[in-house]
């Protein structure tokens, strides 16, 4: 079953898999609720569904019938290369996570692996799951308030008199705060500090 909100992809998804003749398509979708619906009456093996979509998105949609017909797998696609979607989907129970992008033939070894149960993910999905999985990892910095201060100030270029001045604390309290920040944080240089801070969301 195809689910996408925009009938033009529909269209250029039933010619693909028309084309392989290795599928047989019993039913398309509009909307996230609209698949729902047809699952109870149709029952596919395989959806092929779209991450956004207006109303009810593809992401919610999987949830739900992940939960209410656990034997249907479902592969999304996407356009996007929001990172986030990719563990959110997986969190909702897709076996894959493909890009719009991707191949026909990657398409079609997509859809028997997730006929089989196995996952379908492609590299810029890994890759994302990859970087997820690390950053659940990454322990929790115990920063002050105050260096937190410090540290958003040291991202935007300040050198520590210019950090003294807008905190309106003394030169000396300054390169404490940095000296500390780059211990908890595990890192050599101001800069490195800045990277990690905006990779980690610290501030």
């Amino acid at each position: 079953m195809i689910v996408d909100d925009h009938e033009m992809v529909r269209a250029g998804l039933v010619a693909i898999l028309g084309d392989l003749n290795e599928f047989d398509l019993i039913g398309e979708a509009s909307s996230g609720a609209e698949a729902i619906d047809l699952c109870a009456k149709l029952r596919p093996d395989v959806i092929l569904m779209d991450v956004l979509m207006p109303r009810m998105n593809g992401i919610d949609a999987t949830g739900e019938i992940h939960q209410r017909f656990p034997d249907i797998k479902v592969i999304m696609l996407t356009g996007s290369d929001d990172a986030s979607l990719v563990v959110d989907a997986l969190k909702m129970g897709t076996t894959g996570f493909l890009s719009k992008t991707t191949s026909v033939k990657e398409l079609a070894a997509a859809i028997h692996s997730a006929y089989a149960g196995k996952p379908a993910l492609s590299p810029q999905a890994l890759h994302a799951l990859i970087h997820a999985s690390q950053g659940s990892s990454t322990p929790t910095y115990s920063l002050s308030n105050r260096e937190r201060d410090v540290l958003k100030l040291m991202a935007k270029g300040l050198n520590n008199a210019e950090i003294a001045k807008q905190l309106v604390i003394s030169h000396s309290t300054v390169k404490f705060h940095v000296s500390s920040i780059l211990s908890k944080l595990g890192v050599r240089t101001r800069t490195e500090a800045a990277t990690l801070a905006l990779q980690q969301h610290l501030f």
